[in-house]
């Protein structure tokens, strides 16, 4: 009981911690990082190990569906490169940068573990920067830039870690086969997440019932990544390609009761993942604690202070040499249509999101226990998430506002433009409707409700005639909604703000819906 007492007690911190990170202004990881390091602390807390193949899956999977659902296909291709140089140009530099630093502090760190090291804590999460970014609402390309590389830097990385970690345990590396690995993989990822999101959404679409519709997304969520993983294909890659493949073709189908079920749910899914994460990589550390002694210590902790250095280091270099050559690159060849230029202030906010977090615990936990110098990996790997988190998410705040970035306007000008045409295709399916008369009607009814019966047989049918309107209506503006959206008026950002006002319409239209007396009666 006390590995379960103790993880209900964490939950519980959890939860405060992200109504407190609210008001702090920084992401809830940052202060469970620090709880993780607390549980290292605490005497005679169990030893918990975790199978390798299941903490990818369990860990990765639904928070990377949950943040793949929102991105806007149409922004990450508008910045495509910005988004590949973040996602795959750093993450290799990193893992280079990380795997020769940590062989100047321990040379007999073999350089199959050296670069699985590297591997672990190159990907950002950088949706823990967006996070807090949001409420302070910056620039709306640097949002898409960051969120994009969230998604797509963690398939690079793992890869990596993949062919490094096999490396290290079986002794052969074959470096030269790791760029064509990446494209096939990728490539066939794309294709699987396409046709599985398809079939998905056509076995689904018949099941109306909340509870049942959001079991099936928890199962196909780790169904494809298994299937993924069995092909031979990048998991990563397909998880991405089947949640934006399945919002294309869901997003504005789905009901209002049912999408703010799935969201609510989702929410807390994640939020309990990130927590047993945390606790999870905390217990992990104990042992290494009590095993490390002497030189050792100080050996882990030189190394741990060299990769944290690295790891900022390389991202801020990266980030205003790429900022810096694209201004020279347009300044001296202008384009056409003229695109906004990368200023300095938002590359100093972008290299300081390189927040480390949920994937990097992950991979940690993933390493099986026969892993050479296993201990020093995982102990590096916590420092750099801790480090980033604490320092990096404690700063972003008054850094942001420091530089004085604002927001440019662009998801508010097109939730303008989707709300003005939402508006008018519902006006359209009332057109000739008398909606005014009903809704006099209704009043009066329900003020005479309580003196008769039939007045209130008279309100209900009422209800029941104003309700069939409200959902003419909702269906007339989800389809421009989905219809603005297809032809790249609005991004995702304005399509989800807007969806959020159609389901409250929903939901008044489905709280006039009343049963039947034969239905009571039954």
């Amino acid at each position: 009981m006390g590995l379960f007492e103790l993880v209900l007690g964490l939950l519980f911190a959890g939860a405060l911690f992200a109504l407190w990170s609210d008001r702090l202004g920084v992401p809830y990881p940052a202060l469970l990082a620090l709880v993780g390091a607390l549980i290292a602390l605490i005497p005679g807390a169990p030893q918990v190990r975790i199978d390798p193949e299941l903490a990818l899956a369990l860990f990765v999977a639904p928070t990377l569906l949950d943040a793949a659902y929102d991105a806007s296909p149409r922004d990450l291709k508008t910045n495509f490169w910005s988004v590949v140089g973040l996602a795959v140009f750093l993450v290799l530099l990193t893992v280079a940068g990380v795997a020769w630093a940590a062989r100047l502090v321990v040379p007999d760190l073999g350089l199959a573990a050296a670069i699985t090291l590297g591997a672990i804590v190159a990907p950002p999460d950088a949706s823990a920067a967006a996070a807090v970014l949001r409420k302070l609402r910056p620039p709306h390309r640097l949002l898409v830039i960051l969120e994009g590389e969230s998604l797509f830097n963690d398939a690079t990385a793992l890869l990596v870690y993949r062919v490094a970690m096999g490396a290290a345990l079986t002794g052969a590396f074959r470096g030269w086969t790791l760029i064509p690995t990446l494209v096939l993989t990728g490539g066939g990822g794309v294709v699987l997440g396409w046709v599985l999101a398809r079939i998905f959404v056509w076995v689904t679409r018949p099941v109306a019932d909340i509870s049942i519709n959001t079991l099936l997304q928890f199962i196909s969520t780790f169904a494809v990544w298994i299937i993924a993983d069995r092909l031979g294909v990048s998991a990563i890659i397909t998880m991405v390609a089947y949640a934006m493949t399945a919002a294309q073709r869901v997003g504005g189908r789905l009901s209002g009761r049912q999408r703010i079920a799935s969201y609510a749910v989702w929410d807390v899914a994640v939020l309990v993942l990130n927590v047993l994460a945390f606790v999870l990589i905390g217990l992990q550390l104990r042992p290494i604690f009590e095993h490390a002694e002497g030189g050792g210590w100080r050996t882990y902790a030189l190394c741990a202070v060299v990769v944290c250095g690295t790891v900022i280091a390389i991202r801020i270099a990266w980030v205003m040499f790429y900022g810096g050559a694209l201004r020279w690159k347009r300044l001296r060849w202008p384009s056409t249509p003229p695109k906004a230029l990368p200023t300095l202030g938002g590359g100093l906010l972008a290299s300081w999101c390189g927040m480390r977090g949920i994937v990097t615990l992950a991979a940690a936990l993933a390493l099986p226990g026969e892993f050479p110098y296993r201990d020093l990996v995982v102990f590096c790997a916590f420092c750099v998430v801790l480090t980033t988190l604490v320092l990096q998410g404690l700063t972003l705040r008054p850094l942001m506002l420091w530089l004085g970035l604002h927001d440019d306007g662009t998801v508010d000008r097109e939730v303008g433009i989707a709300r003005a045409e939402t508006a008018r295709a519902a006006l359209r399916a009332l057109e000739g409707q008398p909606s005014a008369e009903l809704l006099r009607r209704e009043c009066q009814a329900r003020i005479q409700a309580e003196n008769s019966s039939e007045a209130a047989s008279s309100a209900a049918q009422t209800d029941g005639r104003l309700a069939e309107l409200q959902r003419r209506a909702v269906a007339a503006q989800r389809d421009a909604l989905r219809d603005l959206r297809a032809r790249q008026v609005i991004g995702d950002d304005a399509f989800h703000v807007v969806e959020e006002d159609i389901d409250l319409l929903d939901l008044t239209a489905d709280t006039r819906i009343r049963p039947s007396p034969d239905e009571t009666a039954g």
